[in-house]
């Protein structure tokens, strides 16, 4: 074998193996390593009392009965209902702006909004607040951080051409700096928001990265609604009366065409795997070994880009293939009703990276815990996996009733701190 061959055996090797941590087949058996070991008493962090889940799937249920009285219609767990904050329709405001536009053109602009928006959506931090100016109420965190970038959107801050603002494209994107952002942001001294610096690089990267996939994000303006035409088959302005696609499909192309965006530190021969950390006690094939994928951001983004999908006319089949998002309100939403519990309550006390091992396992048995949870908050609610998918189950949900009970205990501090990055939480 010689050197060359030796070499692409290797990157053949690493990119095999990137492939496999890319699956949700993947994400939900590593984690349910790190479960299976808790369950045997074994974990160095975490007890576990699944007794408790019981109280939380009550908690849940309730939270999802009060905010959703009509339970046959608990919407998504998706960006579209942070766009709703203030219960302001701002959906309708941009079909609005889009009136003249075709089906396909219309899509094109819901799907580069999430796309982008999914994007500047990591933690923003307790200090950070943003005022819109029509409304003139106040958001903060998500919501914040989802009317912010709504209205840089239809700004056009995020397109390179003056005659279509409402569009992302890999220009546009490839000259964004802190200093668009911020005034976007209305960051200021007083007014901070986490890793403003790092979301503006998440953001150039894109641009970067839609530039070298022209066959996926398009051949002349390289947009993220690229991969609706991808996937679709759509080479017109017309889409398919029978257009059908997989959730899982979605995230496999999102988790492909963006790879290259993540910061390289989470790499295996320079393959760069996103969202994926090491752990002592996970076992895998080669070179997947010791690896947790969770791809939370990414799949945040396929649960935001279903209804974009659905309401251009497409059937999205397979909703439950994608995984509950191990974050902060999920996985506080176990701490604080006692299904988890810290081996050393101090652990509390510190400021924990993404890579810490007490926070990927954390994130681990979120994510398979709410698995289990999930069968429970639907008996509760006399609803069945078809009426009240995970996407759902999120919504109504776990998602809320983790910052309800942050509120009340910390005034809405999760009950681990986890530093944000600017591309995890």
């Amino acid at each position: 074998m010689t050197l060359d061959t030796a070499w692409h055996h290797h990157q053949q090797e690493a990119e095999q193996a990137a492939a496999q941590l890319r699956t949700t087949t993947t994400i939900r058996e590593r984690c349910g390593q790190l479960l299976e070991r808790a369950r045997r008493g074994e974990s160095t962090w975490f007890e576990l009392d699944e007794a408790k889940l019981d109280d939380a799937a009550h908690q849940v249920a309730e939270v999802t009965r009060r905010r959703f009285p009509k339970l046959h219609s608990v919407p998504f767990h998706s960006r579209w209902r942070h766009f709703e904050a203030g219960g302001v329709d701002r959906r309708k405001q941009l079909d609005e702006l889009l009136h003249a536009k075709t089906h396909v053109q219309r899509a094109h602009a819901l799907i580069d909004l999430a796309v982008v928006s999914v994007l500047l959506d990591a933690g923003a931090g307790p200090d950070w607040a943003y005022t819109e100016p029509a409304t003139e109420e106040t958001f903060t965190r998500s919501e914040g951080l989802a009317v912010a970038s709504f209205h840089a959107f239809t700004s056009g801050l995020f397109s390179s051409d003056k005659e279509h603002p409402l569009q992302v494209d890999a220009h546009g994107l490839r000259g964004l700096s802190t200093d668009h952002l911020a005034p976007a942001f209305q960051v200021r001294e007083d007014n901070p928001l986490v890793a403003l610096e790092n979301r503006a690089i998440l953001l150039r990267r894109l641009g970067e990265v839609m530039l070298e996939q022209p066959e996926t994000f398009g051949p002349e303006v390289c947009r993220p609604a690229g991969i609706f035409d991808m996937i679709l088959g759509i080479g017109g302005p017309d889409i398919p009366r029978t257009a059908d696609v997989a959730a899982h499909d979605i995230l496999s192309h999102l988790l492909m065409g963006l790879a290259p965006i993540w910061p390289a530190s989470n790499s295996i021969r320079g393959v760069p795997l996103g969202d994926c950390w090491r752990h002592s006690a996970v076992r895998g094939p080669g070179l997947t070994d010791g690896w947790v994928p969770f791809h939370k951001l990414t799949q945040w983004m396929t649960y935001s880009l279903l209804e974009p999908f659905m309401w251009a006319g497409c059937t999205v089949h397979g909703l439950d293939q994608l995984t509950a998002l191990p974050e902060y309100r999920n996985g506080g939403l176990l701490l604080d009703t006692g299904v988890l519990k810290l081996r050393d309550a101090g652990v509390a006390a510190n400021v924990w990276q993404p890579g810490d091992e007490v926070v990927v396992e954390w994130r681990a048995l979120t994510l398979s815990l709410l698995d289990e949870l999930a069968p429970r908050v639907r008996s509760r609610l006399h609803l069945d996996e078809r009426q009240m998918p995970l996407a759902s189950v999120l919504e109504g949900g776990t998602w809320a009733a983790g910052r309800e009970l942050a509120y009340q205990l910390r005034n809405g501090l999760p009950p681990l701190q986890v530093a944000s990055d600017g591309t995890v939480f």
